[in-house]
């Protein structure tokens, strides 16, 4: 699943969360790589253990949990604390897939990594190049989305970033276990979930079709899910 959720902050949050964090300071981002980025990495990142990484920690975490269409679409079992890139004059990452298994240091947490995000902290018109370009079945897709716009995809595929050639490209980024491992049984179940919300706004929720889907998608998700 390849989905842009929008407004997962607005823009006066990610903007007051930019700022914020933009004051701190940045170490080498190599700092946090596994051993297969570390040769095309070349960007800045807050400390994983500092004071302004924890609470800006926090204020992504608490928007995630209450946007309806992430909880849909990842079903997270389990989120790896977001962290925090900066991307200046030249710096890019180059192509690269996401480690399968990734280790906290600091909370113990280790995830097995389904699906990963990045949620875009600068206006698009602020920098040029910066485009996270992503690998797939479905040729390589480009992104710069607004501030506050989160991309969600599988952490399987090659993805980059390209070379930043004006202005500062700061975004947070992150990676999740979902509670149903497989893509295709979980992408099933947003569309499901979807037309259920869909279904419930026109019909309400006690139709008896929308009754009958929503133990449909219940019944899946307790045959699917791992807990």
């Amino acid at each position: 699943m390849l989905l842009a959720i929008p407004d997962v902050l607005t823009p006066s949050e990610a903007a007051g969360l930019r700022e914020t964090i933009a004051a701190a300071e940045w170490v080498d981002g190599n700092a946090t790589s596994g051993a297969g980025a570390a040769s095309v990495k070349r960007n800045r990142q807050l400390p994983e253990d500092g004071a302004i990484t924890l609470a800006a920690q926090k204020v992504v975490s608490t928007a995630l949990m209450s946007n309806a269409a992430f909880l849909s679409a990842a079903l997270p079992h389990t989120v790896f604390p977001p962290l925090f890139n900066r991307y200046g004059g030249g710096e890019n990452f180059g192509l690269h897939v996401d480690n399968a298994i990734r280790f906290h240091s600091g909370s113990g947490a280790r995830i097995r990594t389904d699906l990963s995000a990045t949620l875009f902290l600068t206006d698009p018109e602020d920098y040029e190049g910066g485009e996270l370009e992503i690998e797939g079945g479905f040729g390589t897709l480009s992104y710069r989305l607004p501030a506050g716009h989160m991309l969600l995809y599988p952490s399987t595929s090659l993805h980059r970033v390209t070379p930043v050639t004006r202005g500062e490209r700061i975004s947070c980024f992150f990676w999740l276990q979902s509670l149903v491992a497989d893509a295709a049984a979980r992408e099933m179940l947003y569309d499901l979930d979807q037309s259920v919300q869909a279904l419930s706004a026109e019909r309400g929720k006690a139709d008896t079709e929308v009754l009958r889907l929503t133990a449909l998608y219940h019944n899946l998700i307790r045959r699917w899910a791992q807990v």
